[in-house]
């Protein structure tokens, strides 16, 4: 299935970012009760807070502001929380940041790519079924069976390349 086609560039530029939080919250409602899971108050408040930016955030920055909004402030209460959002894709883990990131299309089978802004951080989702396919037929030659991909793409935004110039 190919991936749904959002605008990567959105988060690299001004925007109503209200209109990314509301929508993406309501699909994961319907994504959870259509999986029957819950989408708990500490699991939805998780998920507003990786929205609240196009930045990936730590689980210690996602806990330190639970704990502000009296959700707790044990690891255990955020890391439980990314771990359920990640498992049904609606986060994404970053490696390269060590963080945490919303899912900007869940409930639709993709690969993304992750473009990562190495000086300011913010980062965007963009679609990566090519990189999928080229990746499958290097595994395959290989006999392997690919899972799960994530690229991860680190460079420069728009305003920090302008900035560097």
């Amino acid at each position: 299935m190919p991936d749904p086609a959002p605008d990567p560039a959105i988060a690299f530029h001004a925007h109503d970012h209200a209109h990314c939080c509301g929508g993406l919250i309501a699909e994961a409602e319907a994504i959870a009760a259509s999986r029957s899971v819950r989408l708990t108050p500490v699991r939805r408040r998780v998920l507003e807070i990786l929205l609240e930016e196009h930045r990936a955030l730590g689980a210690y920055d996602v806990l330190e502001r639970l704990a502000r909004d009296g959700f707790g402030n044990q690891p255990p209460v955020a890391y439980r929380a990314l771990d359920f959002l990640v498992d049904q894709g609606l986060a994404h883990r970053v490696a390269r940041l060590n963080a945490f990131m919303a899912c900007t299309h869940p409930g639709h089978s993709h690969t993304p790519a992750v473009l990562i802004c190495r000086l300011c951080r913010t980062v965007a989702e963009a679609p990566g079924s090519r990189v999928r396919a080229a990746i499958d037929a290097e595994a395959e030659t290989a006999g392997f069976a690919v899972e799960r991909t994530t690229v991860e793409v680190l460079g420069l935004c728009p305003a920090c390349r302008e900035g560097a110039r």
